[in-house]
């Protein structure tokens, strides 16, 4: 109605519709400017003007002043109207030319510009409502009566009719003032959940961004780290191939060296054969005699020889040892800050509850219904059957593995020294000093904090990773399939050591195997 009402003060009392490009005449009447100037030519050789609003005389044409306040708020109130002209509501009574209906009256079924509202009747059964074309809406398709209840029954508008005589007699009804009430009473608790749940979705997002952002910083250092160090590898690679095949050219060219010595070696037996043929040639006995004894010329042993011949083929083994060693040496050095070195995990006994039984070797944890009956230490669990390993984790990256298919009811994971040692709250995950993966009633799950997130069905494991880096905050989830299958990661800053921790109820579960990053 404050839509109408304005709309009614913003009208041109000419041409009833709102101002376009208003203009004032010195009494303080308004109109369209095409308007007034259509009425001050009709108004010409009559001997004076008058306003048509209030009929005050003018000598001579009024002068028009621009309103440029009013010209704003006309504009300002059509530019928040829904276009009427494209929904097609226009006056039933203005059969000249279409104006725009301000209001329909269900009782008429018909709709009405500002004109011909004020003359219609107030009485009422005349129910007055926004401008519409779709009139048959508002009325009861049996008996074309307006619709006035609801029917909290069948939830459906009922007429006064339906509900006193028709299919809806003697239901509870409401008035549609009532019911649209409570509707929107419900819708208003409705809005304020999905506020919430949009602002929790925000929250989410900003959390998610802000750890993609760190994420991403993280994988930047990192490609970064991986880059040099693949660039290193390849350096030192290079270089122990060089050597290598280095090594193995001098070998082949040892040989030229031999060859050469033998040449040299050659030559010189011919020349001793020379000279031992020209003196057996000789017929003068006393030169033979006196010259040296061919014995010394027949001294052939060479300091090569053993060099020649005791060497055997290339030396294969050397080149391998050279290779193997250099390969050796490449990975100690440039992997230092990413090898992986076995990291045994113990169980701990002065932790195991009674009700477990530890083996032999601390590596399985089998739930028992005898009494274990060690003796009492502060370290121990008293009331549920869980064990922690004998060492922590304060620094550095590792994993460690679990054979679960032994037990159909487990919890295996991470926890504080701090944790509680009796109760609900001693539970690996049922407080904010631990964090679990869970299998319960064929159900995975990973908990922390009493917070249980349930995880896809049908893990295709019996064996479980867990993996910390404890710089980054992360407890991580895996399944060992083929391939390896992510099942959680928490993100946490960590203020404690580390241990790992088991929890049966049923069966047993076994430690595999274990690693840590240097």
């Amino acid at each position: 109605m404050a839509s109408a009402i304005l709309n009614e003060e913003l009208e041109c009392p000419v041409c009833l519709t709102i101002y376009t490009d208003p203009v004032s005449l010195r009494c303080g009447h308004n109109f369209c400017r095409v308007c007034i100037e259509r009425v001050l030519d009709s108004q010409e050789g009559s001997g004076g003007y008058s306003c048509p609003e209030c009929r005050e005389k003018y000598k001579e044409r009024p002068g028009l002043h621009r309103n440029i306040a009013l010209r704003n708020i006309a504009e300002r109130f059509l530019s928040t109207q829904p276009d009427q002209e494209e929904a097609g509501v226009h006056c039933t009574y203005c059969v000249d030319s279409p104006v725009p209906a301000v209001m329909s009256c269900l009782h008429c079924d018909a709709s009405m510009c500002n004109k011909h509202l004020r003359v219609h009747s107030k009485a009422p059964e005349h129910v007055l409502c926004a401008p519409t074309t779709s009139l048959e809406t508002r009325k009861c398709s049996v008996h074309k009566e307006i619709l006035e209840y609801y029917c909290t029954e069948d939830a459906s508008c009922v007429c006064v009719t339906c509900r006193l005589d028709g299919e809806h007699r003697g239901h509870q009804v409401e008035t549609l003032q009532e019911a649209s009430e409570k509707k929107k009473k419900k819708m208003r608790k409705d809005l304020q959940k999905l506020m919430a749940e949009t602002e929790e979705a925000e929250k989410r997002v900003q959390s998610l961004e802000e750890r993609r952002r760190k994420a991403q910083e993280k994988a930047a250092g990192e490609a970064k780290r991986v880059t040099a160090l693949f660039r290193d590898l390849r350096r030192r690679l290079e270089e122990l191939e060089k050597r290598v095949l280095s090594d193995i050219t001098k070998l082949v060219q040892c040989y030229d060296d031999i060859i050469r010595q033998l040449e040299i070696k050659k030559e010189e037996l011919s020349r001793k054969m020379r000279h031992i043929e020209k003196l057996c040639n000789m017929t003068d006995p006393l030169t033979v005699l006196q010259e040296s004894d061919t014995g010394d010329l027949c001294d052939t042993e060479d300091r090569h020889d053993k060099q020649l011949y005791g060497g055997g083929d290339l030396d294969v083994a050397g080149i391998s040892h050279t290779l193997h060693t250099g390969l050796a040496d490449i990975m100690s050095e440039v992997t230092g800050g990413i090898s992986v070195q076995s990291a045994d995990i113990l169980l701990d006994v002065n932790t195991a509850s009674n009700w477990l039984h530890i083996s032999a070797d601390r590596k399985t944890a089998s739930r028992s219904d005898i009494n274990q009956n060690r003796p009492e230490t502060p370290e121990r669990f008293q009331d549920y059957a869980q064990v922690w390993s004998s060492r922590s984790f304060s620094s550095g990256r590792h994993y460690w593995e679990v054979d679960v298919g032994g037990s159909d009811i487990w919890i295996v994971g991470m926890c504080y020294p701090s944790i509680a040692r009796g109760g609900l709250q001693s539970v690996i995950g049922c407080n904010n000093k631990s964090w679990g993966l869970c299998l319960e009633v064929n159900q995975y799950s990973v908990i922390h904090d009493i917070e249980v997130i349930q995880l896809p069905d049908g893990i295709p494991s019996d064996r479980v990773r867990i993996y910390l880096d404890y710089e980054a905050g992360q407890i991580s989830f895996y399944a060992l399939c083929d391939p390896i299958r992510h099942l959680h990661t928490f993100t946490a800053t960590f203020t404690e050591p580390l241990h790992a921790g088991l929890w049966v109820t049923h069966g047993c579960i076994k430690i595999s195997g274990g690693r840590q990053g240097v």
